[in-house]
C-alpha cells in the first residue's frame, strides 16, 4: 500500500488555507492592534456576545486547551483587556469580563476583520462557500463519530 505525499492530500490544502488566512488577517490585524493576536481577538468577540461563558468554554470555541488558555487569559489580563475574579458561587471557576481597554480594542477589530475575510474570499461564490461548509461538515462528522 503506498501512501500519498502529504502535499497532495486535502487536509494539506485545508491546513495550509488555515495558516496562511490566520498569517494574512494577524499581520492586517497588528497593523490596526500592535499588541493582540487572532485568538485574543476571537477571545473578546466571544465576550462580549457571551459574557457568561467560562473560561474552558472560550477554550473550546477557540480550539484551545486549558493551559493554553489559562495563559492567553493571563496575558490579557496583564494587558488589562480582561478582568477576572472568582466566580460568586463556584470558587473553581472565574468571571472574565472586559476591560474599558478591551471595549476600546472591540471597536477597531471589526472592520478589519471583515475586510480580511472579504480578500480570503474574493473570488469565492457563495455556492461554492456553501458546498465547502457541506464538505467540512460532512468530514467533521465522519471523524467525531468514528472515534
Amino acid at each position: 500500500m503506498s501512501i500519498e505525499i502529504p502535499t497532495q492530500v486535502v487536509f494539506y490544502k485545508i491546513e495550509r488555507a488555515i495558516k496562511e488566512y490566520r498569517k494574512y488577517a494577524q499581520k492586517r490585524i497588528s497593523e490596526t492592534v500592535s499588541d493582540i493576536t487572532v485568538d485574543q481577538g476571537l477571545i473578546l468577540l466571544f465576550l462580549k456576545h457571551y459574557p457568561e461563558l467560562s473560561q474552558k468554554e472560550i477554550a473550546a470555541l477557540v480550539f484551545k486547551d486549558n493551559a493554553s488558555m489559562t495563559r492567553m487569559i493571563d496575558l490579557m489580563v496583564k494587558k488589562q483587556y480582561l478582568v477576572r475574579s472568582t466566580h460568586s458561587e463556584d470558587r473553581r471557576r472565574y468571571n472574565i469580563e472586559i476591560t474599558t481597554k478591551g471595549k476600546k480594542i472591540l471597536e477597531k477589530l471589526p472592520p478589519v476583520i471583515m475586510k480580511n475575510r472579504t480578500t480570503a474570499l474574493e473570488g469565492i461564490t457563495e455556492e461554492e462557500i456553501d458546498q465547502v461548509e457541506k464538505i467540512l461538515d460532512k468530514i467533521i462528522t465522519n471523524c467525531t463519530t468514528n472515534q
